[in-house]
Order: structure tokens, then C-alpha cells, then sequence
């Protein structure tokens, strides 16, 4: 509780890890919550968690209610599953696939993902799951991040291509971008070619916190 408190004043770290995937991660009493960061940048449960949840609000939280089936690339500490859970009472199933094992031992261990009784972690990495599940899915959320840097198969046709194939008729796709500099900015104005427009109603939310952009993807059929 001391700790917490303190955190007010200054972050006060209680674990530090170095993982093969994630490199350095620390959980850190920050403002009085508790937050997962990695070297550059946070992973769950401070500014991650409000850029999600804009995105959530804009797909609409009775929306999201109505869905039976979510997916969510890239776990971390789980940050948009209790937004998902405890804020909008989501209670259809929910598939969380995150690659580093070791982030998945800290959201257990600190933020109590274990205890969620709709959801299923699978270790896996996202290009090579969506390759291999045939499931469909109302929502898929896309929040893979290796540090601050985007994995490039994000941003290549057969991953894209895969992603449509997994969406359910009028099903949604959000997806969290950096958009740090010229190159970012280009590599999302690039993906959302990728869309008909006659089959997709495609939103952006750009400078989200200064650093992010969210791309909705809605399917009109």
C-alpha cells in the first residue's frame, strides 16, 4: 500500500525481467495503478489501455456486448481484456495469442489474467495462428508490438489477406499503430489501400496520445 501511495510522487518499480522476445519489461506502481512497460514504451495499463479503449468506444460498447467471439493479437499484460471484461461486461469468449510466454507469467502473476474465466491464452506467433485457425471472429483486435516496433508481416498482404478471411460478416477489425515518423505514416497509408471500399468502411483516429493512430476496419457485408 506504501508503495502505491509513494507512486504519486515518483514510479516505484517491484519487478524487472529481461526476456528473449520482449528484452527489458518492469512492472511499476505509477500514479497509484500498476503498469507494464517495456524499454520504450508502455505495454499495458497506462497509455496503451486509454488508446485501446478509444478504439472500443468508437466500435461501440453495446456492440462489442452483442459479439460472441473476440480476438486479440498481442496480449502483453492484458490491458483491452479487463477493459473488454470489467468496463463493457464483455461475456462472449475471448482468444488472447501472445508469443512471449514470459509477459503472460507477469499478467498472471500482477494483473490477474488467469482469472478470467471467457478468456484463452494461447502462445503462438500471430502470423503463423492466423495462418493455422480456421475460427471466425466478430472482432479482432491487432496490438503486436515488439518494444516500440511494429513486426513488418503486419503490414504484408498474406497477413491482411488472413485477417478478412477470420472476420465474420459485419465483423471489425482495430488496429494500433505507432505513427512516430515518415515511414510509419506511409506503411499505414499503404495498408488501408489494401481495402475495397465497397466492402469495407475503413476510419482512422490519428495522433491518439501523440504517438498512435487506430485504423477501424468495419465490414459492410
Amino acid at each position: 500500500m506504501l508503495k502505491k501511495l509513494f507512486s504519486y510522487l515518483i514510479p516505484i518499480t517491484i519487478f524487472k525481467e529481461v526476456s528473449v522476445i520482449s528484452h527489458s519489461l518492469e512492472v511499476t506502481w505509477n500514479n497509484g495503478k500498476l503498469v507494464l512497460d517495456s524499454e520504450n514504451t508502455n505495454y499495458s495499463y497506462g497509455n496503451l489501455q486509454g488508446i485501446l479503449r478509444i478504439g472500443l468506444r468508437n466500435i461501440g460498447f453495446e456492440k462489442i456486448k452483442s459479439m460472441n467471439s473476440i480476438l486479440v493479437l498481442g496480449v502483453a499484460g492484458g490491458s483491452v481484456i479487463h477493459t473488454l471484461v470489467d468496463e463493457i461486461h464483455y461475456k462472449g469468449k475471448i482468444t488472447g495469442v501472445e508469443i512471449d510466454k514470459s509477459v503472460i507469467e507477469i499478467a498472471n502473476t500482477y494483473f490477474h489474467l488467469n482469472d478470467i474465466p471467457n478468456l484463452e491464452i494461447i502462445i503462438d506467433d500471430a502470423s503463423k495462428y492466423v495462418l493455422k485457425t480456421n475460427t471466425k471472429y466478430d472482432l479482432i483486435i491487432i496490438d503486436v508490438f515488439q518494444d516500440a516496433k511494429m513486426p513488418d508481416f503486419l503490414f504484408e498482404f498474406f497477413f491482411i489477406n488472413r485477417i478478412c478471411f477470420l472476420l465474420k460478416p459485419k465483423g471489425v477489425i482495430l488496429f494500433n499503430t505507432m505513427l512516430l515518423n515518415a515511414k510509419q505514416k506511409q506503411l499505414n497509408s499503404d495498408y488501408l489501400k489494401n481495402f475495397d471500399t465497397k466492402k469495407y468502411t475503413v476510419t482512422k483516429f490519428s495522433k491518439i496520445k501523440k504517438t498512435n493512430e487506430l485504423i477501424l476496419i468495419e465490414s459492410n457485408f
